[in-house]
């Protein structure tokens, strides 16, 4: 079937499903600044925000839609963000487009740069790409997954070309197959793709497995694409816990060069290097498992990390979150003087917050004692954007952290926890029953943190600045206390800040 036949058949069905279940397209409750969200259930609450810095396509009618897999590109002042599309009118994570100059406003665009195939085929579904300019155009190569198993190779690296950045024509007989050494035909993935002008060649790096372990390879192309050489394997996953490492990416910066990827269905990591393409360092993580799928993007002499916040599929459960896809997220690259990295607040977002707030506590200074029971004092409150800021300093081991809550009472209450016995941030449910995501922190007793926090819709990053982050969801705490708490610690928080929006 012709593809624009089945996206006008499609928007035809959906506007029949609307008429018939009376729903109206992309409902927005509230417009105000200072919504009020009491008597929502977090299904509610989440179909009220208005995402701004973590932005969420809109959803096709009755249809939510998800940004999965991102593929930033800079160019004239502005990150061209690529994204496959989940849910929505997309077919097959088809890859759509947003736009921002700042971080902090997005322009949606709502027709697909780049479709899966609608009758099947070796593209039947669209994996994750990057775009690269040779001249006066563009190439964009991407992963063709196969729509069935009766194709010889389940993955293939395709490419399309266009003359600007918002339309790209597939490449009709071009195509990049994974090496004979790998010794398997179903996993070769994710290329991403730079223009190296010493050479006037195009270096696409690709992840795939030899032997299930994770690789990641390179490949040196011909600007034309009429020639492509394997260079061979730059990286192993030394961990070997890893049959994938998702959308890999490298960049230098300061003197380091990195490599940067998502372990399947785990964290982002990176490895440090002399020369981009290795051989590296032992690699590290970094944020937690809700922040995903994150590649570079660079601007204005700083680097940021984009990708997705992990959601759940049921906003009403604390269990775990599982979701594929989510709300974008950017981060700012932090780097100290030995070339470790960590992430921070875009400075273009913090200084979006500029309306104090009164804190619960009445003062910007907040101690905290408790032995086995743990004990909670009211601090901030739940806006639909805000951000908190402070700083701690603790005497004891025990855990520690900003409490949000969710159902009736302490049992329900959802936890960001510091631990400094186990060396780590922690986001739990159920009062601190259900582990959801945990990233590293070494803290000492005694010396001083500062922290921010920040929080729009249910997304939300707890940073400890200049050392860690953790990426967090946090369904239905709009409108709510957050308390400060401790257990077998006593804590000091002080220089306490809250703002919104203007």
């Amino acid at each position: 079937m012709d593809q624009k036949m089945y996206r006008l058949l499609k928007s035809l069905s959906l506007m029949l499903l609307i008429l018939l279940c009376g729903c109206s397209a992309a409902p927005k409750i509230f417009t105000d600044s200072d919504k009020t969200f009491a008597g929502l259930d977090p299904e509610e609450q989440e179909k009220a925000y208005d995402y701004r810095l973590f932005f969420q396509p809109q959803p096709y009618g009755p249809m939510d839609a998800f940004v999965g897999d991102t593929m930033p590109y800079y160019e004239g002042g502005t990150c061209y963000i690529y994204y496959l599309k989940e849910g929505g009118d997309s077919f097959h994570h088809s890859v759509y487009l947003t736009t921002t100059k700042d971080f902090l406003t997005y322009t949606e665009f709502e027709e697909p740069v780049l479709e899966a195939n609608y009758d099947g085929g070796q593209d039947g579904w669209i994996g994750t790409g990057s775009v690269v300019k040779i001249g006066d155009d563009y190439y964009f190569f991407y992963t063709a997954h196969a729509s069935s198993g009766n194709f010889e190779f389940k993955e293939k690296i395709m490419a399309a070309k266009g003359n600007s950045l918002t339309a790209f024509e597939k490449i009709d007989g071009w195509e990049l197959i994974p090496p004979e050494s790998l010794g398997q035909k179903n996993d070769f993935r994710d290329p991403q793709a730079y223009y190296d002008a010493d050479t006037d060649s195009i270096i696409l790096t690709v992840t795939a497995a030899q032997d299930g372990i994770a690789r990641i390879l390179k490949f040196t192309l011909s600007p034309d694409l009429s020639d492509a050489v394997y260079d061979g394997i730059i990286f192993t996953d030394p961990t070997g816990d890893f049959w994938n490492l998702e959308c890999s990416d490298t960049f230098c910066l300061n003197g380091h060069c990195y490599l940067t990827y998502s372990g399947q269905d785990d964290t982002l990591w990176y490895a440090v290097s002399d020369d981009r393409y290795g051989p590296y360092s032992e690699p590290v993580r970094i944020d937690g498992k809700i922040f995903y799928a994150a590649k570079h993007v660079e601007k204005d002499g700083k680097v940021y990390m984009a990708g997705w916040a992990r959601r759940s599929e049921s906003m009403l459960s604390a269990g775990p979150l599982t979701g594929w896809a989510g709300n974008l997220v950017v981060q700012q690259v932090g780097q100290n003087a030995d070339g470790s990295l960590w992430l921070e607040v875009p400075d273009a977002i913090a200084g979006s917050f500029a309306e104090k707030r009164p804190l619960l506590t009445k003062k910007d200074i907040c101690t905290v004692e408790a032995k086995e029971t743990r004990s909670y004092k009211e601090a901030f409150t739940v806006y639909e954007r805000f951000l908190i800021s402070g700083e701690f300093t603790f005497t004891g081991s025990g855990c520690f952290g900003l409490a949000f809550d969710f159902g009736n009472g302490e049992d329900d209450y959802k936890l960001i926890s510091l631990d400094p016995e186990g060396d780590k941030i922690e986001l739990s449910f159920g009062n601190g029953a259900t582990m959801i995501t945990e990233t590293a922190a070494k803290l000492e007793p005694g010396q001083s943190y500062p922290f921010t926090f920040l929080q729009e819709g249910s997304v939300g990053v707890f940073y400890i600045n200049g050392e860690a982050s953790l990426t967090v969801r946090l369904y239905g705490t709009s409108g709510k206390p957050v308390r400060l708490f401790a257990e077998n610690n006593s804590v000091s928080f002080t220089n306490l800040k809250e703002s919104t929006g203007k």
